[in-house]
């Protein structure tokens, strides 16, 4: 068996390659399964015992050298096919137009669409950080330790810290304006939230929010009310109506959900708004005194309302989108829809 690694060894380093199909050839000859070196493996084992180690070695060996002769003389080829095709090249030639112009996401192109329509009623815009701590995303915002919303299944918490998590709503950025500012306080504020949910067509573990405060004297409900009666106006169109309906929320008393008149079936009822004519948007109500005392703001005087929508919600009623995944993908066919938005 030796003098047959011997031979093949001398061969393999003698034998000049010079084209494609001799190489392919040499390699079926030499590494294919049924190749020389392959047999060699299979004669291997009635080798003496006293001789496995010395015949193992030549064999490795012989293996090494085949494929690191192949595999060179492959590149040498490749790199003269590349060299080739660049020098059959016009580079005088005008270049291939792009077809595809960039766009914005369609995230971007609502919540600029929210900015703007709650600019126009004096909201400026709000921007804070994504790691909070406990104080700032649940204690201030009156929600009690025992609530589900702490719990591990709901809440990312930052290396196991119960005092820094990756914030779960854009309420935090509030507290952080409270605590900093006089009012009246006139405010939105959108951004990035996370929550430990599974992925789904209507749910993920990260989504976008806008949410809304103001504080002042003499604030009430109808001032809530006007207000996202505006909102809903200006995003879906001027017949959109609106409704309220009694809901809690541990920041807000009273607390409510408004639903939209749905802008598919204009009410009459179909599968999106479920026969019933409504789609739900956001939460809203009248800040709790407990959380204007936690922030530093007199509740004798100062009263205000807060709200909170989903981006991704609005966007997909606006453009009749029904998988909330897509929104993450970057997916071109996807995402060229929007290049004229």
């Amino acid at each position: 068996m030796t003098d047959k690694i011997s031979n093949l060894l001398a061969e393999i380093e003698k034998t000049k390659i010079e084209n494609k199909a001799q190489l392919e050839e040499l390699r079926i000859k030499w590494l294919s399964k049924k190749g020389e070196i392959s047999v060699l493996f299979d004669d291997f084992k009635i080798v003496p015992n006293e001789l496995k180690k010395e015949v193992g070695q030549r064999l490795n060996e012989l293996k090494i050298k085949a494929t690191e002769k192949i595999n060179s003389v492959k590149e040498v080829f490749e790199q003269q096919e590349s060299t080739n095709a660049a020098s059959s090249l016009d580079l005088t030639l005008p270049g291939i137009p792009l077809n595809q112009i960039g766009s914005k996401h369609p995230l971007s192109i609502v919540k600029n669409q929210i900015i703007e329509i709650f600019s126009k009623i004096g909201f400026t815009v709000s921007d804070g950080r994504e790691i909070e701590n406990d104080w700032h995303n649940f204690s201030a915002l009156n929600t009690p330790e025992n609530h589900p919303a702490r719990d591990m299944q709901d809440t990312f918490y930052i290396n196991l810290n119960p005092e820094m998590v990756l914030r779960t709503q854009t309420s935090s950025v509030q507290v952080h304006i409270m605590e900093s500012q006089k009012p009246p306080i006139r405010t939105i504020s959108p951004g990035r939230v996370y929550r430990n949910e599974a992925i789904s067509a209507r749910a993920h573990c990260q989504f976008h929010q806008v949410e809304g405060l103001y504080i002042d004297e003499q604030v009430s409900f109808a001032d809530l009310k006007q207000t996202l009666l505006y909102f809903a106006k200006e995003m879906f169109g001027v017949e959109t109506e609106i409704r309220l309906r009694p809901s809690y929320f541990p920041f807000t008393e009273p607390s409510a959900e408004m639903d939209i008149s749905c802008t598919i079936c204009k009410g009459k009822g179909c599968n999106v708004c479920k026969y019933t004519g409504w789609v739900e948007i956001l939460g809203c109500g009248m800040v709790d005194p407990q959380v204007l005392i936690n922030c530093g703001i007199d509740p004798e005087k100062y009263k205000g309302f807060a709200f909170g929508m989903g981006i991704e919600r609005i966007t997909m009623l606006k453009y009749r989108i029904k998988d909330l995944r897509l929104f993450f993908e970057n997916d071109v066919r996807f995402l060229k829809q929007f290049t004229s938005a």
